[in-house]
């Protein structure tokens, strides 16, 4: 095949284009420029798609004797990523970019120019594993589980799979990855894992969104609608926080408090204990399918609400509305703006936006 290997500057994405050429395909190497701040440095494992990975990506690309490009996709990034990331949290949501950046520049950007371009796949070093089914192909976890991406690869849909490559999804752990990367001379065998967004390195994401669109004196109030504090912006809040309440009024039962809900209309901020966190239900309008759709408009499933958390038994139902899922055991500290991914057994089956949720603990309880 003619594959287009997208190059992040690490060890993952470096490996498998160095597979992909050993397998026989015509690879051609390409990293994208997501950021026009081009004196940006990585520090550490912080942040990514700088200066120093393009770099990287190039050795790794020059090693492999492959032609290498870099692409300006900053522009898509802002408008679909960072955009997406500011307007959510003005929502009072709390959204997944790495999610967006998969969907709209990586599978979306990206696979479109390469087919444009001839190309028959993209290639990419995440950790998940394409299976040929029954239906079609399937997406489903990587052998791996300690570093198993299938939830952030959930929003592809079947056509985006069909244009995919993962080399690394059959790799029993990253250290094979590692030493692979050593054995072969790339320089990037022992760069540290990228964390955090990438377009935060510093990892505040409180102070970078009070930059963008600046601070609002609110209050903090409790389920019972008391005001216990004050804040400059209920932005820079999210479900499950604990520490920088600054809470003027303690609780009763003198226990922390977590927060709970955030109302951007309001510019409020509510707070309650953590037992109050646990969620019995959740649905979301905006889902798709990653390969066939389910046959059924009910099934049982897993669910899954972060990329490492654990994933939860539970029954979905799918409608016009949507979808709605009910977990068996309470989820804990959901927000509206995350991910669900739904499983069954280790194939990925799709995934919604989480747009309410419904308290397992009421109030007043």
């Amino acid at each position: 095949m003619r594959i287009l290997a997208a190059m992040s500057g690490g060890v993952d994405s470096a490996v498998a284009a160095a597979r992909a050429v050993e397998a026989g395909h015509d690879v051609v190497g390409v990293h994208l420029a997501l950021s026009r701040a081009g004196g940006t440095l990585r520090t550490g494992s912080r942040g990514c798609c700088t200066v120093e990975d393009a770099l990287d990506a190039r050795r790794a690309s020059d090693l492999l004797g492959i032609p290498f490009y870099v692409w300006d996709f900053s522009e898509r990034f802002r408008d679909d990523v960072i955009e997406d990331f500011i307007s959510e949290y003005q929502a009072g949501r709390t959204p997944n970019p790495c999610m967006r950046c998969n969907e709209k520049i990586k599978f979306a950007a990206l696979l479109e120019r390469a087919i444009e371009l001839g190309f028959d796949a993209v290639c990419t070093g995440h950790y998940a594993t394409l299976i040929d089914g029954p239906e079609g192909l399937e997406l489903h976890r990587a052998s791996d589980n300690a570093k198993d991406q299938s939830y952030v690869l959930g929003v592809l849909t079947a056509e985006q799979l069909a244009h995919t490559y993962f080399p690394l999804g059959t790799t029993p752990s990253k250290a094979i990855v590692r030493a692979e990367a050593e054995a072969r001379g790339l320089s990037v065998a022992k760069k540290p894992d990228s964390h955090d967004i990438c377009f935060i390195p510093d990892g505040d994401t409180r102070g970078w969104l009070a930059e963008k669109v600046g601070t609002a004196t609110g209050e903090i109030v409790d389920r019972d609608g008391e005001i216990v504090g004050s804040h400059e912006g209920a932005h820079a809040f999210t479900v499950g926080q604990r520490r920088g309440l600054k809470l003027g009024t303690p609780a009763a039962d003198g226990k922390p408090r977590f927060v709970l809900e955030v109302r951007p209309v309001s510019n409020t901020v509510v707070v309650g204990p953590k037992e109050a966190l646990a969620i019995a239900e959740i649905s979301g309008e905006r889902f798709s399918w990653a390969g066939a759709a389910p046959t059924e408009s009910s099934f049982d499933c897993h669910v899954q609400i972060r990329a490492h958390s654990e994933p939860v038994a539970a029954y979905a139902v799918v409608s016009d509305a949507g979808v709605h899922v009910t977990p068996e055991v309470a989820l804990d500290g959901v927000a509206p703006g995350q991910t669900a991914v739904l499983y069954v057994g280790t194939r990925v089956l799709g995934q919604f936006t989480i747009d309410t949720t419904v308290s397992a603990v009421p109030v007043g309880a």
